[in-house]
């Protein structure tokens, strides 16, 4: 991947950042975010409606407070430019909030929500997206999936991540579903008239998850991003598979938060306590149906463990965009 990305001309910086997001977001198995995406960044970036080669800019507007404008580069680049500044604020003054304007799509929010235990913080991230979500009540979307992703150090393993769409699954997963023509979930997405389907390939708006208690999560994230950084509501973004592809910039904002546990509790309490409520979550009594108490992150662990071991699994449909790249891709050990 990264070969293909400096053939494109892409800045050393933004392909480290989108390499490594999309390689950790397969082997967490959030297939919806990982290497499934890179042939549609390169035609992203092909048409010119991501900037190759950005001019990223920070501002300090406050002891605590930053804004980042990304100047429409990948949002992997901008965004962890965005945790680390929201880092060093927190290590100097307990507390670092970072808005991101002119951003593009980031992946997976735990790629810089991750970022922040590892100097022993808290991290929260969230992004607002194009208008997929079917606002509450009526029968097209307003706000996007707009994901919320919270982590904290831990004792004795990696760290605790929820990462969630504030729907109740992402529009990747339609994707997903459309590829191997297997129909959905009833409860997961509508058509245009806002009624439930079962077919991937009619639905064009998906339910927040909670219904309206998700809805106004998902309006939340657009504050925090969207108001916070004076970019588009989500409604106004454009859509990131519409056709054709064109030099577009779609604006999309992000909004991170650090925060320093060591100027609260301290760090090894802190990191003691998160443990321990993981391990009494996992000791409770099992329901007879075969599943497991679990934490959120659990699974992306645990499938980090077996496909480090096994690869990353790709589709045929997806294989072969890999290929219609560069044919070089056939000679990667993929299942």
């Amino acid at each position: 991947m990264e070969s293909e990305l400096v053939a494109c001309n892409i800045n050393q910086d933004s392909i480290r950042h989108l390499v490594a997001s999309l390689i950790q977001a397969s082997l967490r198995g959030v297939d919806s975010h990982g290497i499934n995406l890179f042939p549609h960044y390169c035609r992203a970036v092909t048409a010119g409606r991501v900037n190759a080669n950005p001019c990223i800019s920070i501002a300090r507007t406050g002891t605590a407070t930053a804004v980042v404008d990304a100047d429409h580069a990948f949002g992997h680049h901008a965004g962890a430019i965005a945790m680390q500044e929201a880092i060093s604020l927190a290590l100097n003054s307990g507390i670092g909030a970072v808005s991101v304007r002119n951003s593009t799509h980031f992946g997976a929010a735990a790629y810089f929500g991750l970022m922040a235990p590892e100097r022993d913080c808290i991290g929260i991230v969230f992004t607002n997206a194009d208008a997929l979500v079917k606002a509450f009540g009526a029968r097209e979307a307003f706000f996007g999936t707009n994901p919320i992703c919270f982590t904290a150090p831990m004792a004795t393993e990696g760290p605790f991540c929820l990462d969630m769409a504030t729907s109740l699954v992402s529009w990747n997963k339609i994707n997903n579903y459309r590829r191997k023509e297997q129909q959905i979930p009833e409860d997961w997405a509508f058509d245009e008239e806002g009624r439930s389907v079962t077919d991937p390939h009619i639905a064009c708006s998906l339910n927040p998850v909670g219904g309206y208690k998700g809805f106004g999560l998902g309006m939340m994230v657009d504050i925090l991003c969207a108001a916070l950084a004076g970019g588009e509501v989500s409604k106004d973004i454009k859509a990131m598979y519409a056709l054709p592809l064109d030099s577009s910039k779609r604006g999309i904002s992000h909004f991170f938060i650090a925060l320093d546990v060591s100027c609260f509790c301290g760090a090894d309490l802190f990191r003691n306590s998160v443990q321990s409520m993981a391990d009494r979550v996992r000791l409770l009594v099992p329901r007879d149906d075969g599943n497991e108490p679990m934490v959120a992150g659990d699974p992306e662990k645990r499938s980090i463990i077996l496909r480090n071991c096994e690869g990353i699994p790709v589709d045929d449909v997806k294989y072969a965009e890999f290929l219609s790249i560069n044919p070089v891709f056939e000679s990667a050990v993929l299942l």
